[in-house]
């Protein structure tokens, strides 16, 4: 999501200045001071991001990876600078994490890509997980020729038990043959970033930030797009998805109107109705009991330890909004588990090899 990387770079950039880049926080311990409902679960991930947990009671993890340096320069349309061009390889893994918090790989070397160093290059890979039975889903958003990836497009993966995967539904091909209502030229992914996706009554949906969409993708790989929000809303760039009868789909916002993150309830049929608004860049959501929990970035994406937890009832009223969590360092995604609390993927962009964490929130 080029628009979400170019927010994130210049955020980068005003704080390195200061001479408190994320590189030297990791460096010298994170900074961070977390509510004190919010304790660390897991560690050494790589740009974690979507999250679900199994029916084997495990928590697997998407991970961006690492990038990688291969270039397609004069291959194919390139993203435009700052952010890119980019360059790819296949460092990206989906990690299985045990309720004792110990880490395992799924699946390795898959795609994975990097922007620019403006001033540190900011990767995509694994953006999520899902199941559908017993069987796990992977959205690739680092692949594709743009990406520096030109043999594998971004798209929907199965994992097998053998830890190998299947590309399952090309989506790279799909925004390229179905282009939405009002692209950003400026901020153009010709193979889209796919961000967030959720599996129901065994269909998978998909969100993309950069075009604006939200797409269902059948297990046979047929793709189909729910509601193309570009043509409503125009660049708004959407984030993540929670399903509760409907839809709930977060949006970061475009730096023109202050990063202004809304929630918007769509219905199966592909009918819109903005729940919330007036938050700041929203990167996840889960709806329980009733109530709306988003996962907000203070102040825009990504504002030092300015990530919190937002518990709000379903009538979007901002007078009754609650703080769950405080003190979370570019945190990208969350998912209630199986005990009721809510589990985090935090230090999610711009941190060396190995910073990236699972926080675990009570929130009761």
């Amino acid at each position: 999501m080029a628009h979400l990387l170019k927010s994130l770079s210049t955020s980068i950039l005003f704080v390195s200045l200061l001479c408190l880049s994320p590189f030297s926080l990791v460096a010298q311990g994170p900074t961070c001071t977390p509510s004190s409902n919010v304790t660390v679960f897991a560690t050494g991930l790589n740009d974690p991001r979507g999250l679900k947990f199994g029916p084997d009671g495990n928590l697997y993890v998407a991970e961006g990876g690492l990038g990688g340096s291969n270039s397609t320069i004069g291959l194919c349309q390139q993203v435009p600078p700052p952010v890119g061009p980019y360059t790819g390889g296949f460092t990206s893994r989906i990690s299985r994490i045990t309720p004792e918090g110990v880490r395992s790989d799924v699946t390795v070397d898959l795609p994975s890509s990097q922007t620019q160093p403006v001033p540190v290059p900011l990767i995509s890979g694994v953006s999520d997980v899902a199941f559908i039975g017993d069987t796990l889903y992977g959205l690739l958003a680092g692949a594709g020729c743009s990406h520096g990836v030109p043999t594998v497009p971004n798209g929907v993966i199965r994992v097998n038990a053998n830890g190998t995967t299947n590309l399952v539904a090309n989506l790279s091909a799909f925004i390229m043959a179905n282009p939405v209502a009002n692209p950003e030229a400026d901020d153009f992914e010709p193979d889209g970033t796919f961000y967030s996706m959720v599996s129901v009554r065994g269909d998978l949906y998909v969100v993309e930030p950069n075009h604006g969409e939200l797409d269902k993708v059948l297990p046979n790989g047929q793709i189909s797009r729910i509601v193309d929000l570009s043509a409503l809303f125009g660049h708004l760039v959407p984030t993540a998805i929670a399903y509760n009868g409907n839809f709930y789909v977060t949006t970061l916002g475009a730096a023109e109107n202050n990063f202004n993150g809304m929630v918007i309830k769509v219905t199966p049929s592909g009918q819109t109705n903005v729940v919330l608004s007036g938050l700041s860049s929203i990167l996840g959501i889960a709806v329980q009991n009733g109530k709306i929990y988003v996962l907000e970035n203070q102040g825009g994406f990504p504002a030092l330890c300015a990530g919190r937890v937002l518990r709000i009832s379903h009538s979007g009223n901002l007078d009754k909004v609650e703080v769950i969590a405080t003190g979370l360092q570019h945190p990208t995604a969350m998912t209630f588990g199986p005990d009721g609390n809510l589990y985090v993927s935090n230090f999610g962009y711009g941190f060396p090899e190995g910073a990236g964490q699972i926080v675990r929130i009570n929130v009761r």
